[in-house]
């Protein structure tokens, strides 16, 4: 029979306890005689008795709490390594560069580190970058790989996967908080964007972070409509777009780490 772990640090402390109660006081009375003496060696017992099971209480509960880490650690490590098997695979299906979704989150949460995020947050950016374009999965290929400009019909029904990425991603709770960059990649500082038309500071930072990472990386690979640009005219671009499509002190930030940004995304050099 498996014992609950919440039982078993109670069974614990309760005979911890009672051996404590039973046998200090037969040393006690078998050592100390005077009744003034027992009373104040009684007190010293008590207030040894609350903090040596104070110590107990914090070692077991410390230890499940470890335990429980160690389990949530694992099961969000699945949960990743799941999801990374769906995005490699749907990165196949849109004819997307090798390592395409991958190397934009591995430089998004490199740079969203610069720009100040951790913890939970930044974790949430993680996958919001690799999930990226998850409301893809609901085009039909005629979009998606088409060899050259969507007309105007097309477009409209492209601009939809930000609407269907947040609408799927809600669906998990684990991956709720995670809908930002999916839902907001494509809106423009300018406020010319989609699918909400946000304007500066509106759009949600870690998708003005990921823009830019995207955007580079849209620029520097080939894609099936187009070809890669030289790596001058990327950076150019960048600092046109700074402004107008992009936040100016993201592209500043990722042109100042430029170098380390590249090699992230290249060499895989960052660990997220």
């Amino acid at each position: 029979m498996t014992i609950k772990p919440q039982l078993r640090t109670v069974i614990i402390y309760v005979v911890a306890a009672w051996l404590w109660i039973v046998f200090s006081d037969r040393v006690l009375y078998a050592l100390v005689h005077e009744p003034h003496s027992l009373a104040l060696l009684h007190s010293v017992k008590a207030c040894l008795f609350v903090l040596c099971t104070g110590l107990l209480l914090y070692w077991l509960i410390g230890r499940d709490m470890r335990r429980l880490d160690n389990l949530n650690h694992m099961l969000v490590n699945g949960n990743e390594q799941s999801l990374r098997a769906l995005v490699s695979a749907m990165d196949i299906r849109h004819k997307e560069t090798s390592d395409h979704s991958e190397r934009v989150m591995r430089m998004t949460v490199a740079l969203a580190r610069r720009a100040g995020i951790e913890g939970d947050a930044l974790r949430h950016v993680r996958f919001g970058a690799l999930l990226h374009d998850i409301g893809k999965l609901a085009l039909p290929d005629a979009i998606l790989i088409k060899p050259g400009p969507l007309d105007a019909d097309e477009m409209t029904l492209m601009r939809t996967h930000t609407t269907l990425g947040r609408d799927l991603l809600m669906r998990t709770a684990f991956l709720r908080p995670a809908i930002e960059i999916p839902y907001a990649h494509h809106e423009r500082w300018d406020g010319t964007g989609y699918p909400r038309g946000l304007r500066g500071e509106e759009i949600p930072l870690a998708a003005r972070i990921f823009s830019v990472v995207d955007v580079w990386d849209a620029l520097s690979y080939p894609r099936v409509y187009k070809s890669a640009w030289p790596e001058h005219e990327v950076l150019d671009y960048l600092r046109n777009a700074a402004g107008a499509q992009l936040d100016p002190q993201i592209v500043g930030l990722f042109l100042e780490h430029y170098d380390d940004m590249k090699a992230i995304g290249v060499d895989g050099a960052a660990i997220c």
